[in-house]
Order: structure tokens, then sequence, then C-alpha cells
């Protein structure tokens, strides 16, 4: 098995995008043969496209975070280190897992951290925090970071960021700085619907490690399809910012998907546009929020248009940095 993560020696060329597929465990009263097929559809769904790895959600209620009703209700998931182990085997690509600390303790968590390396080959992880400030917690998202980095296995640790809290706070920029000197080398952002939040964010970000001398770490944009009023609210109720005009465009179309993926392709024109010239290097994830079928062939689609607009964006900066000598 191998005992370093793919994506760390990846990463590490700021000229090429890291192109992921986001998705979630099945349902935990899935029977175990069951979620080897759904993780085998899921990878013929994705075999004519060329992506650098998956990243499997750690799904929690979250209701803690907002008083409306969850659109969808909430169910269990099997392990995500488990759907994890299992992509990574039939697909031979990196897989991120990710992690809620909330209900962990330092000692649960660097068991946790151990069975993950050592039976279920997880080398990439994404840490997630409380998503309420109300919630008592007993391992702080810096402690967890602190015994990953501390563990004796050699993970690649990445972390969330938020544009909706940077528009909320200001201070977002400042968390993923200071997030990576608590061990993350990448961040992964919440489904993006609304491009201004991330330009502000990503820029202030940018200018600020100029100004503090400090290398960029890698962020990769998160984007989601949306066909149907239903999911919309539960874009709404994770609390992605989706402004008024976007929501109506969506809901107003004759074919709402078709739409929103318009819209997602329109949104990270926008974010290169406004972020390429500071050198910050970047990648894609492209989940579905529901399992409608409609939707994850939708989501194959946005990831085929985004990828392609990104690596042309980043080819053409090659060029003009070429040219530039």
């Amino acid at each position: 098995m191998n005992n370093e993560s793919e994506l760390r020696i990846r990463y590490n060329d700021i000229n090429r995008g890291v192109y992921f597929i986001g998705t979630t465990p099945p349902k935990s009263d899935t029977p175990i043969e069951q979620v080897e097929t759904i993780a085998e559809k899921l990878l013929e769904r994705v075999s004519d496209i060329d992506f650098d790895g998956l990243i499997v959600y750690d799904i929690q209620d979250e209701n803690s975070r907002t008083s409306k009703p969850r659109p969808f209700p909430f169910k269990t998931t099997h392990d995500p280190r488990l759907y994890s182990s299992l992509l990574n085997k039939k697909s031979s690509r990196p897989v991120i897992t990710y992690k809620s600390v909330v209900q962990s303790n330092g000692d649960d968590f660097d068991q946790w951290a151990n069975e993950a390396w050592q039976e279920f080959g997880v080398r990439d992880i994404v840490l997630v925090g409380s998503p309420s400030t109300k919630n008592s917690i007993s391992l702080p998202l810096a402690d967890a970071y602190k015994t990953l980095v501390d563990n004796n296995n050699n993970f690649f640790i990445g972390g969330v960021t938020i544009a909706e809290r940077h528009a909320r706070k200001g201070n977002e920029h400042l968390r993923l700085i200071e997030k990576h000197q608590q061990g993350c080398n990448f961040f992964i952002s919440q489904a993006i619907y609304n491009p201004q939040a991330t330009i502000d964010q990503l820029t202030r970000y940018a200018i600020e490690c100029q100004k503090q001398n400090i290398k960029p770490q890698r962020i990769i944009l998160t984007f989601s399809p949306c066909g149907s009023e239903k999911t919309l609210e539960f874009i709404d109720w994770l609390g992605v910012s989706v402004p008024e005009a976007t929501s109506l465009r969506i809901l107003n179309a004759d074919n709402p998907l078709f739409e929103s993926i318009r819209i997602c392709s329109n949104s990270l024109t926008q974010i290169l546009d406004a972020i390429l010239p500071y050198n910050l290097p970047l990648g894609l994830n492209i989940e579905s929020l529901t399992n409608r079928k409609e939707e994850i062939d939708g989501s194959i689609l946005l990831y085929k248009l985004l990828r392609s607009t990104m690596d042309s964006y980043l080819a053409n900066k090659e060029l003009s940095n070429l040219l530039a000598k």
C-alpha cells in the first residue's frame, strides 16, 4: 500500500489544476454488497472523464446550525473511510475523506486516524469543525489538526473554506493562514453560487499571503448543479449564499438544471478572470447534492465544462508567462 499521499506530489505544480468528483457514502441501512455496487456504478458514470481523485463527505445532521427544517430528512451513512477505501481500490485514484470532529475527543480521534491509515488506506483527510458555536465541543478543530500532525502516519491534511463566512466576518483569509500554520495544505470550498463572495475572499487571501511573504495553499472550488426547487432549498439550508436573481433564474427557467449549469460555468469564468493574476494554485470539485439521476448526469456535464474552462485559463496563463520571459 502506498505510504505517501499521491495528491501531495500532484499539488506541487501550481501551473496545473487538480480535479475531483465529490460524493457521499450510501445510507447506513444499505447492505454492504450493495455499497460495492453503488461505488462501481459511480465509477462507471465517470469512467469517460479524466479526474485526479474523489472526495467522500462525512454527512452530519447539522440541525444546530439553522432553525429551518431540513428539506431532505437526515439519514446516517456508512463510514466514509469504508466508502473511500472501496472507491480507492476500484478506481486506483486518491480519495479525500472528510471527517467531522464534533463528536470526537482526543484519544478517540487518534484511534480513528490510525484505523483510517492502517485499515482503510486513507491518506488524505479534510477536517470539519462544529456547524454551530452553540454546540458543546469536546475536540476543537485546532486540537484535531494537531492530533493529525502529531500522528505517526503522514496524512495530507486539508480544511474547509466558506466564502459566506468571509462575507459576514471579513476574516476567512486569516483563518486559512492560521489553518495552514496548524497543518492544512489545501482547502475545499463550500458549493459556490455567489462568485463575488469567493472573489472577495480569495483576493484578500492572495494579497495577505503576498504581504506576509507566505506561499498560498491550493484552493479547490466546489460547484453543484441544481435541477429543482427542492435542491435549491437544500443548497440554501446548507448555508450556501444564492443571490436572489440567481434563484429566480433557476426556478423560472424552462430547464432549471441547464440554467444552473450555465450559472456555475459563468461563475467560474468570473472567478478565474478576477483571481488568476494572483497565482493562487487552484482546483475543482464537482458534486451532486442529490441522488437524482438527472442531477448526477448534470454534475458530470458540469465537470467537463468547468475542467475545460480551468485548463484553458491555466494554459493561457503559462503562455503569457513564456512570452514575458
